[in-house]
């Protein structure tokens, strides 16, 4: 795969020079439901973590390298959230009002 053409995302770089730490036993799922590609489990634990996760795609998936980085670099990038909008989500997250919505 060719990382050149993500050589400017911010995202791609931080996760370039971040370290692998102990990893765990959890897997980044990728398949598709509804038509759509879904990726989980990237946002359980530290990168450090996260980085070190087996990636398991869905046999049926028919996906590209580049296009399994996408959809994972996506996912990371909390889909859009900016960095002030996910810190005040998670600031708030002990409001049970909230916390009940979400659930």
């Amino acid at each position: 795969m060719d990382s050149e053409q993500y050589s400017d995302s911010p995202l791609f770089q931080k996760l370039h020079k971040t370290k692998p730490e102990y990893g765990s036993n959890r897997h980044i799922q990728v398949k598709l439901v509804n038509g759509e590609v879904t990726v989980t489990n990237v946002h359980v634990g530290l990168l450090g973590d996260i980085i070190t996760y087996p990636i398991g795609v869905d046999l049926e998936l028919n996906i590209s390298k580049v296009q399994l980085l996408d959809a994972i670099l996506h996912e990371l990038s909390s889909d859009g959230f900016s960095d002030s909008d996910e810190s005040a989500f998670w600031d708030d997250f002990d409001n049970l009002q909230k916390a009940k919505i979400i659930r």
